[in-house]
């Protein structure tokens, strides 16, 4: 049986180029009503999301559970973690893809050696859900204990 299994859906209206989708019946009903563009997801977002934007808050927020789990094994807890993705959508071959996604850990951890720090980012890198989503990708982290 499934830990978790979460909806939406994504209404699509007009061509590619001018129309938008709207997503909808979303389990949190969060996100219910966000609009996606084309446009926002290859040149500004004018307001609105696109699917890359909502990978790397999926990204983000999944590595810094991972860390946070992976440091509670060893008996600490971050001070704050801040942690951002970039996701990159490139063309190869032709066609739209997604290659990377660059995470960004900047934490404030008392009582945390820097091998000890450097492990944690390792086996977290590994550890989070949504990086093995993304195993084809490119995936980099770059992390700082501050």
């Amino acid at each position: 049986m499934a830990i978790a299994t979460r909806t939406a859906t994504a209404v699509w209206e007009g061509d590619l180029p001018t129309g938008k989708g709207t997503l909808m019946n979303t389990s949190s009903g969060v996100l219910d009503d966000e609009v996606v563009t084309w446009a926002s997801r290859t040149k500004a977002p004018g307001g609105k999301t696109s699917p890359e934007e909502l990978l790397a808050a999926a990204h983000a927020s999944c590595f810094a559970m991972a860390f946070n789990l992976r440091v509670s094994e060893d008996g600490v807890t971050p001070s704050s973690l801040e942690v951002s993705a970039e996701v990159e959508l490139d063309e190869v071959g032709g066609e739209p893809t997604i290659t990377s996604s660059a995470i960004t850990l900047r934490a404030r951890i008392d009582g945390i050696e820097q091998d000890a720090f450097k492990a944690a980012v390792d086996d977290a890198s590994r550890g989070c859900p949504v990086s093995r989503l993304f195993a084809s990708a490119d995936i980099t982290v770059d992390a700082e204990l501050i």
